[in-house]
């Protein structure tokens, strides 16, 4: 059993529970916890503050220096084909996870025929102006240290890709003293992390009490969300456990040759983890962590979960083309084939110029119903199920990145150890 299953990252016999059992158990108690004292959250709201900050904490240099790693150790030899197989798969794949949702909206029919209230404000969402083109140029940062500090990472990988090419043009006394100094601080912000993860049942009990007491505490309100938006709710999760539970798997079967279902349990932490913080971010700690205790070596796993986390969202594409169709099938708008495919490619695209815009999903969202015509208005319903839908689709998005992470492993012939 590697130190990334155990969850503690020593080599000794590992004493008490696995930590995906500690998880599961926390996920209880907090749902417990919040349904039955709903009014008495806010006492250990701080708790999952707290987790939730200190993962968002080593985000940023945990990225700076796993890029700067992964291709400057690759520059100049097969960085070209390891990006091109990362992004060909992030492509395909979440290309997929959209036609699967495409085609369960037409089967399901989810807004025909049903009578669903506008229930939340999308006022302040709609009136934000977003441009796809924006969030292309917005990917070489005019200021480095505001991106990190605005927590955008897409600009972050640009510029460290950028700094790790070019290491590789230095004298090599410059190029060594580079390297191991963000080997060094990769290392250190590792050691981190294995801390914080003893932290993760605790942190998330606090954060699956709350969500659940907020729910909770207005039960009505509840209740005419699951009258009015049942079908869509389940509409969403349904795609995400067909792409998840059976495509995703069997490209791991095929591609990487190894049993995807143990895959799966080898990195359950991450994946319970991301259900409940729905937070892809704040996962890419345990992410990297638990990949490396797969058997995929330190640069590959830095490299494309990093990229994942940013341009890989199996879930968000999934979700924004449900939510547009089912929106269309509210209003009665009848989308022709050629508005269905700009549905499709809209979705894919606004999914990976998501990254470091505040509830980035919805705000994106506004992109693919301006695409087709559809009421921005319609974002209001959308929001009312935001956090039941938000749950399976970040579970989605880095599940797809791990199962990258084997693939691109495998085919650059490592050694994996699921």
């Amino acid at each position: 059993m590697s130190a990334a299953d155990s969850g503690t990252g020593g080599k000794g016999r590992r004493r008490g529970p696995a930590l995906h059992w500690q998880i599961l158990t926390g996920i209880a108690l907090g749902a417990v916890y919040g349904i039955f004292l709903p009014h008495w959250t806010q006492y250990i709201e701080w708790i999952g503050d707290l987790f939730l900050n200190a993962l968002n904490m080593i985000v940023i240099p945990l990225i700076a220096s796993s890029i700067f790693i992964g291709v400057a150790g690759m520059a100049g030899g097969n960085l070209g084909r390891v990006l091109g197989k990362t992004l060909t798969y992030y492509l395909l794949t979440t290309l997929t996870a959209v036609v699967i949702g495409l085609g369960l909206v037409s089967i399901i029919k989810p807004g025909t025929g049903r009578d669903v209230v506008l229930s939340g404000n999308a006022g302040d969402i709609a009136a934000q102006d977003v441009h796809m083109i924006d969030q292309l140029t917005g990917i070489v940062p005019s200021n480095i240290f505001a991106a990190m500090a605005d927590g955008n990472i897409l600009p972050i990988i640009f510029f460290m890709v950028l700094l790790g090419i070019f290491s590789t043009k230095l004298e090599k006394k410059h190029y060594t003293v580079l390297l191991d100094f963000f080997t060094a601080v990769y290392e250190l912000i590792m050691k981190v992390t294995m801390a914080i993860i003893k932290l993760t049942p605790i942190g998330i009990f606090s954060v699956m009490a709350c969500m659940i007491g907020a729910q909770a505490g207005d039960p009505d309100a509840l209740t005419g969300i699951v009258k009015g938006l049942g079908l869509f709710v389940i509409t969403v999760w349904a795609g995400c456990l067909i792409h998840g539970g059976l495509i995703l798997p069997g490209t791991v079967r095929v591609l990487a040759r190894i049993n995807p279902y143990r895959h799966m349990r080898r990195v359950s932490t991450p994946l319970l983890t991301a259900f409940t913080t729905c937070s892809s971010n704040a996962t890419l700690p345990l992410s990297i962590r638990y990949t490396q205790g797969c058997g995929v070596s330190e640069k590959l796993a830095g490299l494309t979960l990093s990229l994942g986390s940013t341009v890989n969202m199996n879930g968000t594409a999934l979700f924004e083309c449900v939510s547009a169709l089912f929106i269309a099938q509210l209003y009665g708008i009848d989308l022709t084939v050629s508005q269905q495919i700009t549905v499709v490619l809209t979705s894919l695209l606004a999914a990976v110029g998501s990254a470091g815009i505040p509830m980035a999903g919805i705000v994106m969202m506004t992109v693919v119903f301006n695409a087709v015509g559809l009421p921005l208005e319609g974002v209001g319903i959308i929001l009312a199920v935001q956090q039941v839908c938000e749950m399976p689709r970040t579970c989605l998005n880095v599940y797809g990145d791990l199962c990258g992470a084997v693939i691109i492993a495998r085919s650059e012939g490592e050694k994996l150890t699921v």
